[in-house]
């Protein structure tokens, strides 16, 4: 990947950024997103936009580009060829965590990165979207994989099937033996296919992410909740915190490249508690959240 072509991929990634914050502050009422741009102490730097509003509880969509000398540990574990390398990344990223117990929390992130200071250096993508209901409806998350899906097929018939069983595996708390939500798509280093490929999958995948979650959010928009809903809700959040925490290679990278702190954990959930030993009541509407917690064919 040339210098040009990496700048036509950090053009792209701003305007996405622009086009989500848009579509979300549509169905906000009455809040706008909030911007912070920031500089990163190597080189390069973000724009990390948060919306607390009526809708949307907490909303964060970041963009960053960053520079560094040195590749971190989370991004060599599985490439020791590569340490010693410097890079470049750029992505945008975003976690949207809706008042609403009704409207799933998701997630979402496209991203470039390219090492650097070696003759022989590499590029690759990766990126996808997930969701995460607390109180699931089999048509919304249909609806999610049938985007997934008619996105993915331009690309080969094996493209969704072969991203939709990685997300189902990354997204595991092995801890919890539960997956964090109803998945969707996932990869990483996306170059086999050439840098135009390549390029055009991650812009289909980034401007589909709108086309799958805003039906369901202004389906669910409206329906009435109880103090209950909210509490299981803040209870469900928890596995959102854990996840991140602990197996989120996305936040070990920017927390281990000295990224900007307040960028990287704006995906946690702005309010969240944690009971112990929490069971739901059996037949509950609670309960039947655990038996989407597994891999599922939905389409």
């Amino acid at each position: 990947m040339n210098d040009k072509q990496f700048q036509q991929v950090i053009a792209y990634l701003k305007g996405l950024q622009n086009d989500i914050c848009a579509h979300l502050e549509a169905i906000e009422p009455k809040q706008i997103f909030q911007q912070d741009a920031w500089q990163h102490a190597n080189g390069g730097g973000g724009r990390t936009r948060v919306l607390r509003g009526e809708v949307f509880e907490s909303a964060g969509v970041n963009f960053s580009h960053v520079l560094g000398d040195k590749m971190p540990g989370s991004a060599t574990a599985k490439r020791p060829e590569l340490a010693g390398a410097g890079f470049e990344a750029s992505g945008v990223s975003l976690v949207i965590h809706p008042d609403n117990p009704f409207i799933p929390t998701s997630h979402a992130n496209v991203r470039v990165f390219r090492t650097t200071g070696k003759k022989d250096n590499k590029w690759w993508f990766g990126g996808g979207f997930d969701l995460t209901p607390y109180y699931p409806f089999d048509e919304d998350i249909v609806h999610w994989h049938k985007t997934a899906k008619s996105t993915c097929e331009p690309f080969g018939q094996e493209v969704y099937p072969k991203f939709k069983a990685w997300c189902d595996e990354y997204f595991y708390l092995k801890h919890r033996k539960e997956t964090r939500g109803v998945g969707g798509l996932f990869f990483d280093d996306l170059n086999q296919w050439g840098f135009e490929k390549s390029f055009a999958f991650i812009q289909a995948i980034g401007n589909a992410f709108v086309d799958a979650y805003i039906p369901i959010v202004q389906k669910r928009l409206n329906t009435p909740f109880q103090q209950k809903h909210k509490d299981f809700q803040k209870y469900r959040r928890g596995r959102y915190v854990e996840f991140n925490l602990v197996y989120d290679r996305g936040t070990l990278f920017g927390l281990q490249s000295g990224g900007r702190t307040e960028s990287i954990l704006m995906s946690m959930p702005p309010e969240v508690s944690f009971r112990y030993n929490y069971q739901p009541e059996k037949g509950s509407q609670e309960a039947k959240l655990y038996d989407y917690l597994k891999p599922r064919e939905w389409v």
